[in-house]
């Protein structure tokens, strides 16, 4: 008896420590290469075999789009085929390719129903093996959060939510809470000055609002390159807002 009920305590144990997120340690991270960003990171990066959520700055198409290259440039950067769960095919194959992920390591799922993009998140997550998983959705429940933590939990799977708007009203349920390891908001600022007439680079306000176990940041960051990477853009800092200007309101 003593022998089976030791068995049952470890397995108890082990669950829990999977629930608390011990279990994301051990499937490790994947680092932004910028120190100041990865620093803040419990293990230095993006655990893997975890959610992260990601929206944009405002209700709009274009920082909706930003979000979406985002997440896009970080699974770009992981090993394998990626699975993208969506709604709405209108993806840009062009901008996925510019921020690193080229189409061919992509496989696209299409639902008619958002319900049925967080069931096929779970299936590709459940099946291992892959670099991430991502899906568009306009809402995240609590339930269906905490179902795609646990399974990618299990696999050692990324995964992915973008948060995409129809309409204004619906950004206003980014603030309810979910299961995400991290959260992150995504706006534009004005594209990299060049020496010549043209257009820069593009620049984002990348906000970590949530991060489990960590701190919460702001930075202005070069948007993804071809190989999905940022960098952080030394004219801006903690404690300013999109145009330089100080938060401090003491």
């Amino acid at each position: 008896m003593s022998a089976a009920r030791d068995q049952v305590i470890t397995g108890l144990r082990e669950r829990i420590s999977s629930i608390q997120g011990e279990g994301v340690k051990k499937a490790g991270c994947l680092a932004f290469g910028v120190d100041e960003i990865d620093a803040i990171l419990p293990g230095g990066g993006l655990a893997y075999g975890a959610l992260h959520e990601f929206a944009g700055g405002g209700s709009g198409t274009v920082d909706g789009a930003a979000a979406a290259l985002f997440a896009a440039g970080i699974a770009a950067r992981t090993k394998g085929p990626i699975v993208w769960c969506l709604t709405r095919p209108d993806l840009f194959f062009p901008a996925l390719a510019q921020a690193g992920l080229h189409p061919r390591r992509v496989i696209f799922v299409e639902s008619d129903k958002e319900e049925d993009v967080a069931a096929s998140m779970e299936e590709a997550l459940s099946f291992g093996g892959l670099g991430a998983v991502v899906g568009e959705m306009v809402r995240l429940p609590m339930v269906v959060s905490r179902r795609l933590q646990l399974v990618a939990e299990r696999t050692g799977t990324m995964a992915l939510v973008v948060r995409r708007w129809r309409r204004q009203t619906e950004a206003s349920d980014f603030g309810q809470p979910t299961a995400a390891t991290t959260r992150w908001r995504v706006g534009l600022l004005p594209s990299e000055s060049l020496p010549v007439p043209g257009i820069g680079r593009p620049r984002w306000y990348l906000e970590l609002l949530r991060s489990r176990a960590g701190e919460c940041r702001e930075f202005c960051v070069g948007a993804c390159d071809e190989q999905g990477r940022i960098d952080l853009f030394s004219g801006f800092g903690h404690g300013q807002d999109q145009e330089g200007r100080s938060l401090d309101t003491g």
